[in-house]
């Protein structure tokens, strides 16, 4: 398992839940959010995204509040769909944009949209709601009807997916989930809790790659105690990985 692809492909075939809020009511098995992503791969290269090509995508809840962050898992994992999406066609992808964005496509809360200052290429996509622009795709709405089948390409080791305090290739984050994974001894009955911003490449591969590598669940929002925590500060969780402890060498 050393791209992308390979984690996702094997999520396809999982049994059990991958996300798990008190803000949805139905849990988000490993299957249809691998399903999901491959649908969102193959809407993405609808506008444009490409091998090597430049992602934004901005990680929040549906219906953002005044206290929360970029970054911030609460109610939905659309951003992490986004991720998966974009990495699935073979581009790079940046969790935390600056506000002038240069890239293909940006995938962010709709609510957050005017945060940002698109490019004259840039196509926007949100999720929640509502979008009221008419040139911003709905992520969702559209994410909907596209083909449920894995996009097409070919990836490597050593392509780049995510550009952050450095560029990050496939092969690294995906061994160092590989790495927590095995040094926290996640499996199929672990319960890891997201409490830091995903906007790193330690809280990435801590609170997503690492997991699904593992069969874990993810638990976000306003969850009781897991087994793990991702975080930067106090947690509730005894054991509790550190987003720069969790960050490829």
């Amino acid at each position: 398992m050393q791209v992308l692809a390979d984690l996702v492909a094997d999520a396809r075939e999982r049994d059990g839940v991958l996300f798990r809020s008190p803000e949805r009511s139905t849990p988000y098995s490993y299957r249809d959010f691998a399903t999901n992503a491959w649908k969102g791969g193959n809407l993405l290269r609808h506008y444009g995204v490409r091998h090597g090509t430049r992602v934004a995508v901005v990680v929040g809840p549906k219906e953002p509040t005044e206290d929360d962050e970029p970054g911030t898992l609460r109610d939905a994992p659309d951003g992490l769909l986004a991720f998966l999406a974009a990495g699935l066609d073979g581009a790079v992808v940046d969790l935390d944009p600056p506000a002038a964005v240069d890239a293909t496509a940006l995938v962010a809360p709709a609510a957050w949209l005017d945060r940002y200052a698109l490019g004259p290429g840039t196509k926007g996509l949100a999720y929640g709601g509502p979008v009221e622009d008419p040139t911003i795709a709905q992520f969702e709405r559209e994410l909907w009807s596209e083909n449920p089948l894995q996009p097409p390409g070919e990836l490597a080791p050593d392509d780049a997916l995510l550009a952050a305090d450095r560029i990050y290739t496939h092969g690294e984050l995906l061994a160092e989930g590989r790495r927590v994974a095995a040094d926290y001894e996640f499996d199929a009955e672990t319960t890891v809790a997201v409490r830091a911003p995903m906007t790193s490449a330690g809280a990435l591969v801590a609170g997503l790659l690492a997991p699904m590598r593992a069969g874990a669940t993810v638990v976000y929002g306003d969850a009781a105690a897991a087994d793990v925590a991702v975080a930067d500060g106090d947690a509730p969780e005894e054991v509790v990985v550190r987003p720069d402890e969790a960050t490829p060498s």
